[in-house]
């Protein structure tokens, strides 16, 4: 479909259109992001601009003169959808629809049909429901016609009846609050697949970043997974989970993620909160940035909104900067990079520059105070001891009396998943 996307950007102060403060993102890179958030629906774009806006309008966003202007433009490239990018209210997209005899979708509803695009698992699609559905209640404010007329009553009871707006405004609350079941149900499961993994001693590493940032390729890299990792926005919306083995041969979870924009809807955050709360549950959350993008710095703080929005403690000691891409960076731009920011860690998923030191920061990161201890498990309990051995806590051991004698050095939180998993064992411990 051939598509125009405008980006309306305020002239004299910074800030979205619509008053939604936008004031990091210049509007040039603006436009491009939303180009691109547009390609990965595959549209055919034949017309993309900033739009300077003096003041927005209530009623079509646009003044007259640039409403007239534009739409003859639209007509001219024989344009089918129009994208803006920024929000609108319904009453502002209902008119420039028929100004224009158009579609039209603001940023909200061009995300959320990339993510119903995108969404493969069935949890992935209830998501995508629920804030489909959310966002598509906050529009029916008249925004249209068949949402105007009257279903007429039964006549005795007075009045004109229930009109055709509450009765859809109805159906849609059933439908949402049988999707939240529905996911409610998924957020159960998920969390008895966490109590399983928390009597596993496998750390939780979660990639988190802006969209293509390359955390799908990065995750790729570090695990020889086949995860699609393209150059396109939200490449990624279900979650993927795999084991990576550290330096010293202990093992963590890398779990990938779905990228984050700027703006992003309140219905989307709403409604994948069972998945981002892998991120609130990870020991190691890697913010992963494209480092070679002009507004690296930009995207970083939209992701660390986002993450504080959640309840991520962004300053805390559980999160780490990744720069990825700089296989991009001329050499001298990254030395200047790197002495602004000494704590970055800095990669390349494409060629694996940096893959070593960023495994040997994660080990190091998760290291905790160890102690160790002697156990005598009994030989007909080989599953405890392959416990201890699969996770190389093992410094030496020895037959005797009733079983076998392990000299095992582990954490703290490496003990307790230990005797959750086999509590038999607790008595028989003895400190050395």
């Amino acid at each position: 479909m051939r598509t125009a996307v405008l980006h309306p950007a305020l002239t004299g102060r910074a800030g979205g259109a619509n008053g939604a403060a936008r004031p990091r993102r210049a509007p040039a890179h603006a436009l491009a992001e939303a180009v691109n958030l547009a390609r990965a629906l595959s549209l055919d774009i034949c017309l993309a601009e900033v739009v300077r806006v003096d003041a927005p309008r209530p009623g079509m966003l646009f003044g007259p003169g640039r409403v007239e202007e534009l739409g003859t433009r639209l007509k001219a490239d024989e344009v089918g959808l129009v994208i803006v990018d920024g929000p609108l209210s319904p009453v502002q997209q209902r008119n420039l629809e028929r100004a224009w005899k158009l579609k039209i979708l603001d940023r909200t509803g061009l995300i959320l049909e990339i993510f119903a695009d995108r969404a493969r698992t069935r949890e992935g699609v209830l998501q995508v429901d629920l804030a489909h559905l959310t966002y598509q209640k906050s529009r029916l404010v008249r925004s249209w016609t068949h949402l105007e007329r009257q279903r007429g009553g039964l006549g005795f009871v007075g009045g004109p009846g229930e009109t055709q707006i509450e009765a859809d405004r109805r159906a849609i609350s059933a439908e949402i609050d049988r999707i939240k079941r529905a996911l409610g149900r998924v957020a159960k499961t998920r969390a008895l697949h966490r109590r399983a993994r928390a009597r596993v001693p496998y750390p939780i590493v979660a990639l988190v970043g802006y969209t293509n940032a390359g955390k799908s390729s990065l995750f790729n890299r570090l695990t020889d997974a086949s995860v699609p990792a393209k150059d396109m926005l939200f490449a990624t919306l279900d979650p993927t989970m795999r084991a990576v083995k550290l330096p010293s041969g202990r093992q963590i979870i890398l779990s990938d993620t779905v990228g984050f924009v700027s703006d992003l809807p309140t219905e989307l955050v709403a409604a994948f909160r069972a998945t981002l709360e892998e991120v609130l549950e990870a020991d190691l959350i890697l913010h992963v940035r494209d480092i070679a993008h002009p507004e690296s710095a930009v995207q970083a703080a939209d992701v660390r909104d986002i993450l504080a929005t959640l309840g991520v403690d962004v300053d805390g000691e559980r999160i780490a900067e990744i720069w990825n891409k700089i296989d991009i960076l001329a050499p001298d731009v990254l030395r200047d990079l790197r002495l602004e920011a000494p704590g970055a860690i800095s990669v390349s998923a494409a060629t694996g520059e940096g893959i070593g030191d960023l495994l040997a920061a994660i080990e190091m990161t998760l290291a905790e105070p160890t102690s160790t201890v002697q156990l005598r498990i009994p030989f007909a309990d080989g599953a405890a001891r392959a416990w201890l051995h699969d996770r190389h806590l093992v410094l030496a051991e020895r037959a005797g009396a009733g079983g076998m004698r392990l000299d095992v050095r582990w954490s703290a939180a490496e003990r307790a998943r230990f005797f959750a998993a086999h509590p038999s064992i607790s008595a028989q411990v003895k400190v050395q």
